[in-house]
């Protein structure tokens, strides 16, 4: 089938223009004008990843996707997975919009349930956008309109749709786990220069206890709170245009080499490599 036949070729124009903003209300849009692998990312709630230009690799759990445009990236609960993504020959860009499946998104779809609990399903999954194009259309009408309530409600018939398709995983509540609600806190305030005390007050624990528990969650403080800063450099990094300095400072630190160094051993991937060329001589 021809581009000029293929119906996704007007729904992937459509939802492009949700693109031409950096950023905005319910969604985020990662561009990137360099081909390159990032290693060990963390995605800690369940997302859609529309794939608009460019091409995607994705290994996750012993999964392997390949995605092209059209494709849909499916994140069905908390993972870390390694990615490349690959620009466009022709524009030199690649370009993805992220769709979070929020807690409420979440929660209206497991009340509206009624039938059996499909089948889990992986971590990952890559999907056809067209059958998904009308719930989307809808979300994205709903968003430009400033209707948030209905905005929910269309990603929540959505989410119902991809359960029934064998993503089950989607309707399972997530297992609480104190790291990520520290992480969640320091993802708030990334520069704020966090001490265990501030976590202790918070959630009422001591130290000791504070230790304890995240080393049974397999994870220290220093451990969490750096990688939460380093999670939030690297979308401001695909959702901005800031420079390398300011992102380094929106996140607490003081220097940008000292950045660079963390985020290139966390990721294996050095930040002036993501975004726009310019960025690398700010």
């Amino acid at each position: 089938m021809n581009a000029a036949s293929d119906p996704v070729v007007p729904l992937l124009a459509r939802l492009a223009r949700l693109a031409e903003c950096a950023r905005s209300e319910g969604f985020a849009c990662i561009n990137a004008r360099h081909e390159h692998g990032v290693r060990s990312v963390d995605v800690p709630r369940p997302q859609l990843a529309i794939l608009l230009q460019g091409s995607k690799r994705v290994q996750c759990d012993g999964q392997a996707l390949q995605m092209q445009p059209g494709d849909v990236l499916l994140v069905t609960r908390a993972c870390r997975m390694d990615v490349v993504n690959v620009p466009d020959p022709h524009s030199g860009l690649y370009r993805t919009v992220i769709v979070p499946l929020c807690a409420e998104v979440l929660a209206a779809a497991r009340g509206l349930w009624q039938e059996t609990l499909p089948p889990a399903g992986g971590a990952v999954a890559s999907v056809a956008l067209a059958p998904l194009g009308e719930e989307l259309v809808r979300w994205q009408d709903a968003l430009a309109e400033g209707r948030y309530a209905e905005a929910r409600l269309s990603l929540a018939a959505l989410v119902l749709d991809l359960c029934r398709r064998g993503h089950g995983a989607l309707l399972l509540p997530p297992l609480p786990s104190l790291a990520s609600e520290l992480r969640a806190r320091v993802a708030a305030q990334p520069a704020r220069d966090w001490q265990s005390r501030d976590f202790e007050q918070a959630f009422g624990l001591s130290g000791a206890t504070l230790r304890r528990r995240l080393a049974e969650e397999n994870t220290g403080l220093r451990e969490l709170v750096a990688d939460a800063r380093l999670a939030q450099a690297m979308e401001l990094l695909y959702t901005t245009r800031l420079p390398l300095k300011s992102v380094a400072a929106r996140v607490g630190y003081r220097s940008v080499g000292s950045f660079s160094r963390r985020f290139r051993a966390r990721y294996q991937l050095d930040p002036a490599l993501i975004g726009n060329a310019a960025r690398a001589a700010a």
